[in-house]
């Protein structure tokens, strides 16, 4: 396969989920396809900084802790 292909998914999803979905495409002005590839591409970093014993994390301007991602 090459690499410019695209692969079509279902998925199933609640209504409420759906319409969190619908709100984070138009506030970011992107499509919801885009929000799930940038989703799964931030999950994927939480992985990578699980599995090297690393924490994921929200620093503010000035660099401090505000808020810890856990359970990913």
């Amino acid at each position: 396969m090459r690499t410019n292909e695209s692969i079509r998914l279902s998925l199933s999803i609640s209504p409420e989920l759906n319409a969190r979905l619908d709100n984070l495409a138009q506030s970011g002005h992107t499509t919801k396809s885009e929000v799930l590839r940038k989703a799964i591409a931030l999950f994927d970093v939480a992985a990578q900084a699980k599995a090297e014993n690393n924490r994921l994390g929200v620093l503010d301007q000035n660099k401090r802790l505000v808020s810890e991602i856990i359970g990913i």
